[in-house]
């Protein structure tokens, strides 16, 4: 085998030997390895293994005979392959290597461990291509459950671009209430979800992607819409509305703004989605409390009309939430990032 570097590195050990405390000679068994013990038999197992690079570069040394070429075949320099090489053997508490000026050899001990690294590194390898493939498949789909405002106002722009930059990745989106997302998101059954409300749903964790506001709105034929006063949230409270069912986002902000002022009337209908109760407002039924975000097309068309009310405030906190503990990855985490950006 050729030296390449070897002979030279091999003589610097001889050298030193005397002042390398704890650095075995080439073809010498380190200490504690005499009487046939390993210098550490306790503690968790990654204590007592080498790692991969390690495994890989004793395996680099057996198939090209030079710690030097080794060293470059790995990626590092040849000292600091000489010095894995060293731990390695003292983690072990056997000699592995014979380094001489023509090149490196595997003691018997090396062989032997050698076999057993090609084993580990072979298993490492079908781990990192099963990791592989997990990724692909979960870079291959996002399940979205969103609140119906953020569905239906603003996640359709967020998840054109998200398709522009991931094309081979399929969006599935569920609009529901803030309880349904955080149910969907708790069971496993959605990767990321989006709420309003005025906080993170338990078992949740989330951060702030925008900001929203409730506003009165009625049918220009309304009589609030003919009043030259300003509302009043005791008014508001005490007059039926048409409403989002509880467990909704809006709601939850409604009901909290209101509890002060006597808390709200039996609503007189109580919908499911937002263009319903837009609907029945429009129809003149009765006024509402919606978001300013999915009432401004009626408002440009002047289909309805914002009452003004004049001690209550309604703002609220967008959200994206996922599970505890589960920070979003992939094409969930790439989304999130849209929304901030937007």
């Amino acid at each position: 085998m050729g030296g390449d570097g070897d002979g030279r590195e091999a003589a610097r050990e001889e050298t030193t030997r005397g002042g390398g405390r704890g650095q075995p000679r080439p073809g010498a068994e380190p200490a504690g390895a005499r009487d046939g013990r390993a210098p550490e038999l306790a503690g968790p197992l990654a204590h007592r293994v080498p790692d991969l690079g390690a495994l890989e570069l004793l395996l680099a040394v057996a198939r090209l005979g030079s710690l030097g070429r080794a060293a470059r075949a790995t990626g590092i320099t040849q000292p600091a392959a000489s010095s894995r090489i060293r731990s390695m053997e003292r983690q072990l508490g056997v000699a592995l290597v014979e380094r001489s000026p023509r090149g490196s050899r595997l003691t018997d001990a090396g062989a032997l461990v050698t076999d057993w690294a090609r084993r580990v590194v072979e298993a490492a390898e079908a781990f990192d291509a099963g990791a592989q493939a997990l990724r692909g498949r979960r870079d291959s789909r996002l399940r979205v459950a969103a609140s119906m405002t953020i569905a239906e106002y603003l996640l359709p722009g967020w998840l054109i671009a998200l398709r522009a930059q991931r094309p081979g990745t399929a969006v599935s989106l569920l609009a529901g209430n803030s309880s349904v997302v955080a149910e969907r998101l708790l069971t496993g059954a959605a990767d990321l979800g989006f709420v309003e409300g005025l906080r993170v749903p338990e078992g949740l964790d989330g951060t702030v992607i925008g900001h929203d506001r409730l506003i009165v709105v009625a049918a220009p034929s309304h009589p609030w819409s003919r009043r030259r006063t300003e509302l009043t949230a005791a008014e508001l409270a005490a007059t039926p509305l048409i409403l989002r069912e509880r467990g909704s986002g809006t709601r939850e902000v409604l009901d909290a703004a209101l509890a002060r002022h006597g808390g709200l009337a039996e609503p007189l209908l109580e919908l499911a989605s937002t263009t319903a109760v837009k609907s029945a407002v429009v129809s003149e039924a009765a006024p509402s409390v919606l978001s300013e975000l999915a009432v401004g097309e009626e408002l440009s068309a002047r289909r309805l009309v914002e009452i003004p009310v004049r001690d209550l405030r309604l703002g609220r906190d967008l959200r994206a939430v996922w599970p505890s503990g589960q920070r979003p990855a992939g094409p969930a985490r790439q989304l999130l990032g849209l929304t901030r950006g937007a």
